[in-house]
């Protein structure tokens, strides 16, 4: 307990002390609002099955096929957006919220796709695999909110190019959107400090911007009750939960701030 406290002093100073951080978030942090993980125990995956590793080549070749598929809502897309739409912020998605408010956090750049960040406040947000509540248009990138976008014929096609529109997750064998590709690369090369927070350091892009930000200086703070590839070059390393570690970080920045005003003691 006293080494975590160490580590939370630590890391409320370099943030502190940077001027752009930037969270990279991975899905651990989904994890702790009871969203499953896909693979390993109690994973999606693990239970029904991978799913198939050319799923956007079989979109394009028929997307007819793949939305009335898609409709039926069966097997672990099922259980995925049931847990998806029943899942609430937990207190690290809210500390992350108050810190983009304090002017503290100016980027979150996820791997998840479950709107958490959103529905906490945050609005400075990169979501690098797309957002399951969201549609998009593969031709302009246009998005839409799910339910405000009515599907009148299948496959739906974008009213502003006529492209064909499918669900904002980014399937295998997609390319990332480059819209969010160009500004998580933008975000990691203006960083100064990352947080990395539940996410293994593993999938690409996504593992590439700790090292772009490492490359220009900028310390990493861990957050993540697992050890990652990353571990042994972070600055600080924090073995818990981001919704145990990022509230008493929040609060911890709130008293040096206070410190340094002055007559702030």
């Amino acid at each position: 307990m006293a080494e975590l406290r160490t580590g939370i002093d630590q890391a409320a100073r370099l943030i502190l002390d940077a001027s752009y951080v930037v969270a990279l978030v991975g899905a651990g942090m989904s994890v702790e609002s009871g969203i499953p993980p896909f693979r390993g125990p109690g994973g999606l995956w693990t239970k029904y099955g991978e799913p198939d590793m050319r799923g956007y080549d079989r979109f394009l070749a028929d997307p007819k096929g793949w939305w009335e598929a898609r409709l039926k809502r069966d097997g672990y897309r099922a259980e995925f957006l049931d847990s998806l739409e029943q899942a609430k912020p937990n207190p690290g998605h809210h500390a992350l919220a108050q810190l983009e408010e304090m002017s503290v956090l100016k980027h979150i750049i996820t791997q998840n796709v479950d709107n958490l960040h959103h529905a906490a406040g945050s609005r400075n947000v990169a979501e690098i695999h797309g957002n399951m509540f969201k549609l998009r248009c593969i031709a302009c990138n246009n998005r839409w909110q799910r339910e405000e976008f009515p599907i009148k014929e299948l496959p739906p096609s974008c009213p502003n190019c006529g492209g064909l529109v499918k669900s904002d997750g980014v399937m295998f064998g997609e390319p990332i959107p480059p819209d969010v590709l160009e500004r998580c690369q933008v975000e990691a090369g203006k960083c100064d400090c990352m947080l990395l927070i539940g996410t293994s350091a593993t999938v690409y892009p996504a593992a590439a911007f700790p090292n772009i930000a490492r490359s220009k200086g900028a310390p990493l703070i861990e957050i993540n009750p697992l050890e990652t590839a990353l571990s042994d070059v972070c600055n600080v390393v924090l073995r818990a939960p981001s919704a145990e570690v990022l509230p008493p970080i929040v609060e911890r920045i709130k008293e040096l701030l206070a410190q340094r005003k002055p007559g702030g003691g």
